[in-house]
């Protein structure tokens, strides 16, 4: 697995690849890929894989050819680093230690300071306004030029609006403005808000610069447990409704305050808390009004949601879910490099497998709603809700496959036809199937029959799957899936694969003769 997640170099002018098979020549557009690409600097060595400096990756498609270029990410974090040849800019589970060059009361005094934010921003691409930039947790973006991946400027959502930090994972209506979520903290406590930025203005024209005026909070979710706020990934959004999930992997502020005193990166101040079970925050998307409503489940946690839509007064949420949010810390450089063999599938065996679950919300609770029994009436749905107080609901998810995928070892990185079905009623997703600690398969699943198709094999590693409707598509599934392969037992020979998103058989290949890096997420950029 090591090859997976070492560092590579960067191929900054396009290359040609070597084409297998047929790619479809009305794709026309860039797959973008983020990821970590870059785990060292000088003697310092990064312990997460989440650490790893980001490096950007596009695949160039038209008339059935595919170029390749890459990019690292010239953030600040990267520059630092580089300038210094060391680690200088704390990362999830990285601390930066002080300068061993100043004298020991300056290292001893310099715990005491605090750590810059770092905008090693390696999570996703996101849109904001017509520009793409590319994302992580913290409250920095990086805008970036789509085509050459240069780097632009560094963008600041505390500039616009209240918030300490932002997920990388947005949501889009269909008017063209984005949705997000950030924490914000102070003497009043810890918030969890909602956020929206309007659509680009049609009279903007063509900006040199980063534009996120207009930008709002909607709403703000004081935390459940304000010394003990939530860790989260993602969110729900439907066509009227936003649902954050509080989950309970949690966050000891009182750590987080004094992490680089304590010598602990971030991820040493999460913590599994099952006992504080899962909390669903119902929120009006058009009003920002917060149902009072509280709605609870077992815990669990979610790191990528699959879809949510609303049926006949009820609010159905797809979701990957797991029930030992611990993983997330387990995902070491140290772990990720054992040998393979017995050591590996030792490791392999320890984690969580994510599955993927269905909630169903009752959207009217009111006082006229009777307790203890199940109030999902609708046909063909296993899961439950039920009122077990005033005020208080308790559901149970139905699992939204059968025992086939077991054999795959679970899954996550799930993707829709967004641009059609994201909000809505919809029947098919695809996401990476996890039968190794990497992703080892492509499954397509059918969410009313619960079918699976696989794409599968020996010694290949998929990337998350991102869909791109044909130009003509009549159904849900008219199309292809795109997704990156890595070869780690052969080097210089990862490839882009182009699957028939309805057979999920594939199309093409496109080979491309560097070494890539197990990355995270993705969009497909269409060009005119």
């Amino acid at each position: 697995m090591a090859p997976l997640v070492r560092t590579t170099e960067e191929t900054p002018n396009p290359i040609p690849t070597t084409v297998r098979g047929t790619i479809p020549t009305w794709i026309n557009g860039s797959f973008l890929r983020n990821g970590p690409g870059k785990f060292e600097f000088g003697n310092d060595r990064y312990n997460h894989w989440f650490d790893g400096m980001a490096m950007m990756h596009r695949f160039h498609i038209c008339d059935g050819q595919v170029s390749y270029s890459s990019r690292f990410l010239r953030s600040d974090s990267y520059v630092s680093n580089s300038e210094k040849n060391r680690i200088v800019i704390s990362e999830f589970g990285t601390l930066a230690m002080p300068d061993p060059c100043k004298n020991i009361f300056s290292r001893f005094f310099s715990r005491f300071t605090i750590p810059n934010t770092t905008d090693n921003a390696s999570v996703n691409f996101v849109k904001y306004k017509g520009d793409y930039y590319v994302s992580t947790e913290t409250n920095f973006m990086r805008r970036i030029d789509p085509q050459s991946l240069e780097t632009k400027e560094k963008v600041d959502w505390s500039q616009y609006i209240a918030v300490n930090s932002a997920t990388a994972h947005p949501h889009y209506d269909r008017n063209g403005a984005s949705y997000n979520m950030g924490n914000s903290f102070g003497r009043s406590g810890f918030f969890y808000n909602i956020i929206r930025v309007p659509p680009q203005e049609e009279t903007r024209g063509t900006r040199g610069s980063a534009d996120l005026t207009g930008a709002e909070v909607i709403c703000s979710i004081p935390a459940a447990e304000p010394r003990y706020p939530s860790y989260y990934h993602s969110f729900v959004m439907s066509e009227n409704y936003i649902v954050f999930i509080e989950q309970p992997i949690k966050i000891n502020v009182m750590k987080f305050m004094l992490y680089r005193f304590l010598g602990k990166g971030f991820s040493q101040v999460m913590t599994w808390a099952p006992e504080y079970g899962t909390i669903f925050h119902l929120v009006n998307r058009h009003t920002g009004k917060r149902s009072e409503v509280k709605y609870r489940s077992a815990p669990m946690f979610a790191l990528h949601q699959i879809n949510a839509f609303e049926d006949n007064g009820f609010l159905v949420m797809d979701m990957c879910c797991g029930d030992d949010g611990a993983i997330i810390a387990d995902y070491s450089l140290e772990n990720l490099r054992r040998a393979s063999g017995e050591e590996m599938d030792e490791f392999y065996n320890s984690l969580c497998r994510n599955l993927p679950r269905r909630y169903v919300l009752p959207l009217t609770v009111d006082k006229q709603t009777p307790l203890d029994q199940n109030l999902v009436t609708l046909q063909f749905y296993k899961a439950t809700a039920k009122q077990t107080k005033p005020g208080e609901v308790y559901m149970t998810h139905e699992e939204l496959h059968d025992d086939e995928l077991l054999q795959y070892g679970g899954l996550e990185f799930p993707q829709i036809n967004y641009d059609k079905y994201n909000g809505r009623p919809y029947r098919y997703f695809y996401s990476c199937g996890f039968g190794h600690v990497f992703s080892d398969s492509l499954l397509k699943m059918d969410v009313r029959t619960k079918e699976l198709k696989v794409w599968r094999f020996p010694g290949l590693y998929p990337s998350e799957p991102v869909f791109v409707a044909s130009p003509k598509a009549t159904e849900e599934d008219d199309g292809v899936v795109l997704s990156v392969i890595i070869t780690p037992r052969k080097e210089k020979s990862t490839f882009l694969l182009v699957l028939d998103a309805k057979t999920f058989t594939e199309l093409g290949r496109a080979e491309v003769p560097v070494d890539v890096p197990y990355g995270t997420h993705g969009v497909f950029n269409e060009m005119g």
